[in-house]
């Protein structure tokens, strides 16, 4: 897969990035890929630790040995 700039925006932006870091355009490019890479995955996993307590206080109650089917809705729900 080449690198190819034919889009205005990208080519535009890939420019200033270059021109603001010192580097080629390529180099930004690549810079800015893997900056947003490792955004994303820094969020990943702090989105992981917010949602860790929930998980866990889900998971401390015991299982009711109930199947939840539509039976057992239809049971509670008082329809036949």
């Amino acid at each position: 897969m080449t690198n190819d700039h034919r889009d205005g925006d990208v080519n535009r932006l890939a420019e200033t990035l270059a021109s603001t870091a010192g580097l080629g355009k390529v180099e930004a490019v690549r810079m800015a890929l893997a900056n947003e890479l490792q955004r994303r995955e820094q969020s990943l996993a702090e989105f992981r630790a917010r949602i860790k307590p929930i998980q866990d206080a889900i998971a401390a109650h015991p299982s009711t040995g109930l199947e939840a089917d539509k039976a057992f809705d239809d049971a509670r729900n008082g329809e036949p």
